[in-house]
């Protein structure tokens, strides 16, 4: 027996990627629905062998499922994550949209599986901002071991992380650049191709930016509101998988010996860690990946207890749809999917 699922978004990137993987997984599915906008009605995704029909979610029944996961805007799903909670299935979310909500928990299942416990006040349950969701994993065995003080991260972020346009945008500006001559951006502010971006979302009144702000908050909710953060998100040209630096101060002594052997004993991790030019992780080798890689471990001899790492995921997968079914499986390991 297995359960009864949705997926709300089917047609997005990170939506196909949920219906790869649970596929991939083999997550114990009776019934499988893509659910999408009207304009998308019998649109065809694949899940492994089969084809599905997109359906429209605004005639989809959704108390004839146990689990929806979904891949929507915020506004989206500000609007139909509590209807579809209301009606029986818990709902995962990839969205903004609830991640700070008090009753919502926010969730990477290496990091707080307990949380998931307390997903019956809304029946939602966040996933957290692609480039959280690595952090927090490579962090917290470092904080439950030293207690972080604070970190300084800056990302390198691929394009596939504003979606489809994003990637077309830096496939297209490319080609140009060489053959037609530059076109100008559309999904971006400026150039993406052979340049970089340092700014991704929208600008909030302290020069930080909202994608920046969500790291520290969701870090704070999921790990210690204690650990101070500062971030600096970048655009980069690289179709997928997430990068950042990440600079560590504690309050313990964790030399970088014992942080290595701690990263590789902790769930979701792989260490890829040698002092020679290929020793170390790039987000084309994440590319597909389901692990979140720590690279470049060393002492940062600038404080009296501080590291440097570099973590890299792949964003379409741990990032978001990975993490979403994830999720679902420690709701089945705990029994807190509706009936079986």
């Amino acid at each position: 027996m297995g359960y009864r699922v949705a997926v709300v978004g089917a047609t997005g990137n990170v939506g196909r990627e949920m219906l790869n993987i649970l596929e991939e997984v083999e997550f114990p599915v009776d019934e499988i629905h893509a659910i999408a906008s009207r304009k998308s009605i019998g649109v065809e995704v694949s899940f492994g062998d089969r084809i599905l029909k997109c359906k429209d979610v605004e005639q989809f029944d959704f108390s004839t499922v146990d689990l929806v996961l979904m891949s929507v805007s915020g506004t989206f799903s500000k609007e139909w994550a509590p209807k579809i909670g209301a009606a029986g299935p818990i709902v995962i979310d990839n969205s903004s949209a609830w991640r700070m909500d008090p009753d919502v928990p926010l969730v990477v299942p290496e990091v707080n599986p307990d949380d998931v416990e307390w997903a019956d006040r809304r029946n939602i349950i966040a996933n957290p901002n692609c480039s959280t969701a690595q952090l927090v994993v490579a962090l917290k065995p470092l904080h439950d071991r030293a207690r972080i003080k604070r970190v300084v991260v800056s990302t390198y972020q691929s394009v596939s992380g504003a979606g489809k346009e994003g990637m077309d945008e830096l496939w297209d500006q490319t080609k140009g650049i060489f053959v037609l001559g530059p076109s100008e951006p559309k999904k971006f502010p400026k150039q993406i191709a052979f340049n970089v971006i340092p700014f991704i979302g929208a600008f909030n009144d302290d020069g930080y930016t909202d994608e920046e702000a969500k790291m520290w908050n969701e870090t704070h909710k999921m790990i210690d509101p204690e650990i101070a953060l500062t971030v600096t998100c970048v655009r980069v040209p690289v179709m997928v998988g997430h990068s950042e630096s990440v600079n560590i101060e504690f309050h313990e002594p964790l030399d970088e010996d014992e942080a290595r052997d701690l990263l590789r004993n902790s769930p979701g991790l792989i260490v890829i860690d040698q002092r020679n030019d290929k020793g170390y992780i790039t987000p084309k080798e994440a590319q597909g990946e389901f692990p979140v890689f720590v690279s470049r471990i060393r002492r940062d001899p600038t404080v009296e207890h501080g590291l440097n790492l570099w973590v890299v995921a792949d964003n379409l997968r741990k990032g978001a749809a990975l993490n979403a079914v994830q999720i679902a499986q420690l709701l089945d390991e705990r029994g807190l999917i509706g009936d079986r």
